[in-house]
């Protein structure tokens, strides 16, 4: 079932401890771009009709990634493409993002989108040990 705008922006607000709606809204559309990049095929549609349409969109996104980024280079881009964002922050964002993703997305799901990026994302979506 695909997760509403509302409580999908309010969960990240609420972990990213962001001061408004723009910041947590900020975040996930970065954070959903580079997600996007490095996931393909069935997964990668599954896991959009699970977000609300506009985020559904930016992870479809056409863009790939040249090479699959390791959790820290991933927390690296994202730091890039953050207006104001530090590696630490961008840490904080990444986590705030993949964490309500991963909600939306379920076990089974988000153990199969695991399993297509680099070893260490369980990390960052809040669920170790889950690939």
């Amino acid at each position: 079932m695909r997760m509403r705008w509302e409580p999908f922006l309010e969960a990240v607000q609420e972990r990213g401890e962001y001061a408004s709606r723009h910041e947590a809204e900020r975040a996930s559309r970065v954070v959903l771009a580079l997600l996007g990049a490095h996931l393909v095929g069935e997964v990668r549609t599954e896991l959009a009709a699970r977000l609300p349409e506009t985020f559904a969109l930016i992870l479809l996104n056409p863009l790939r990634a040249a090479e699959p980024l390791d959790p820290e280079r991933f927390v690296r881009a994202a730091a890039a493409w953050i207006e104001g964002a530090t590696e630490e922050t961008a840490a904080w964002d990444v986590g705030a993002v993949l964490s309500v993703v991963a909600d939306a997305a379920g076990d089974d799901l988000m153990s199969r989108v695991l399993l297509q990026l680099p070893p260490g994302y369980d990390l960052l979506v809040g669920r170790p040990g889950a690939a």
